[in-house]
């Protein structure tokens, strides 16, 4: 008996320990110093100062047990948090959490990651206490983070060095006004720390097998609040269908053609304030607030995960707003060939209309 108990003890131990060597992760700390981007010359009285702060990571390793991994040249997964002190009193300061990738490029020396979550930031508007910040109209932002690093780990003992150049970017999309959002460009050092002595061997049996798909039919529903620039216009429900066709190029891309509906509940308003308000802009107040719109997009898969950007141009456009051209760009989840979620932000150039959240259906 003794010997069977040692038997599987010793099995069991084996087990957790080829385990353990499947995995490895890392920890890095980033300290970042930097500018605030002028994008928008309304924000030109917040730029004080040199931005700076820390960025902490934690990255999960593949080693292309799964197809997706090799096909991407074993990227990280993993989660980040941020502290950013602005450098101005109206500003305040910003704390980020996010959901990270890094990829990686030139015999696994340059890494690009980026990250996207959601910020707190401690002074947003008031229009008492703090009318200056026109940056951020509420405590709650979206945050998208880029990082591109020179890196060297494992340099001593499990530490290893990186530096490189990082952009982060806080907006609400318009949720509530005002919102001319901030863009920091930083330079960045950091440390490494390999978690496990050891790490398994990469595996390269994926081959280059064309991958092709007949053209699938897509449709989706996207909804959410926004308001217009005009501060305390009020918040307001949107819509938008979009039907499309994609076309898979292989297993890493698709093409998208399609159109959008928009029924924006905040244009409609704001073309009655203008009207009433404004009348030398001879806004009638009759134009009609729905647009309806053309695409064309491509979609990135990455694992479940897929990452979608899109150009669209108004074909229905009764009232002029920010311009007849638009963009969108955003992720996808798939929960199964045929459903999936959607974040999404549209936007004209730089200026924020929207974030969209949908679930669609591709057929």
């Amino acid at each position: 008996m003794k010997q069977v108990l040692t038997y599987i003890i010793v099995l069991f131990t084996g087990t957790l320990f080829a385990q353990k060597q499947q995995s490895a992760s890392t920890i890095d700390v980033n300290y970042f110093k930097g500018n605030i981007a002028l994008h928008n010359n309304d924000i030109l009285h917040l730029i004080k100062g040199h931005p700076e702060g820390v960025i902490l990571s934690w990255n999960k390793k593949t080693f292309g047990h799964k197809a997706w991994e090799q096909r991407f040249n074993y990227p990280d997964y993993g989660v980040s948090f941020a502290f950013q002190n602005l450098k101005n009193d109206v500003l305040g300061n910003n704390y980020a959490l996010y959901a990270h990738y890094n990829f990686y490029f030139l015999k696994r020396r340059v890494m690009f990651r980026i990250g996207q979550g959601l910020a707190y930031t401690t002074n947003p508007y008031h229009k008492v206490e703090n009318h200056k910040n026109v940056a951020f109209g509420s405590r709650l932002l979206s945050s998208t983070y880029l990082m591109l690093n020179y890196q060297k780990p494992r340099l001593i003992d499990r530490f290893g060095l990186q530096a490189g150049l990082s952009l982060i970017h806080y907006s609400n999309a318009n949720v509530k006004a005002p919102n001319t959002s901030v863009n920091s460009i930083a330079f960045n050092v950091g440390v490494t720390y390999s978690l496990e002595e050891t790490e398994p061997e990469y595996l390269y049996t994926e081959t280059d097998v064309s991958y092709a798909e007949p053209i699938k039919f897509n449709l989706v529903l996207r909804g959410g609040l926004n308001e217009s620039d005009f501060v305390g216009s009020g918040q307001y429900p949107f819509l938008v269908v979009s039907a499309y066709a994609d076309k898979r190029l292989g297993y890493k891309s698709a093409l998208q053609l399609g159109a959008d509906a928009f029924f924006s509940e905040f244009l409609k308003e704001l073309i009655y304030y203008q009207s009433v308000a404004y009348p030398e802009e001879q806004v009638s107040g009759d134009e009609d607030w729905k647009r309806l719109g053309v695409f064309v997009g491509h979609e990135l898969f990455i694992n479940k995960m897929s990452v979608v950007s899109q150009l669209g141009y108004y074909v229905y456009y009764p009232y002029d707003f920010e311009g007849q051209t638009y963009f969108r760009i955003g992720l996808k989840r798939y929960f199964s060939k045929q459903i999936f979620g959607a974040l999404t932000l549209k936007s004209h150039g730089a200026k924020a209309e929207a974030v969209e959240l949908g679930v669609g259906i591709r057929l």
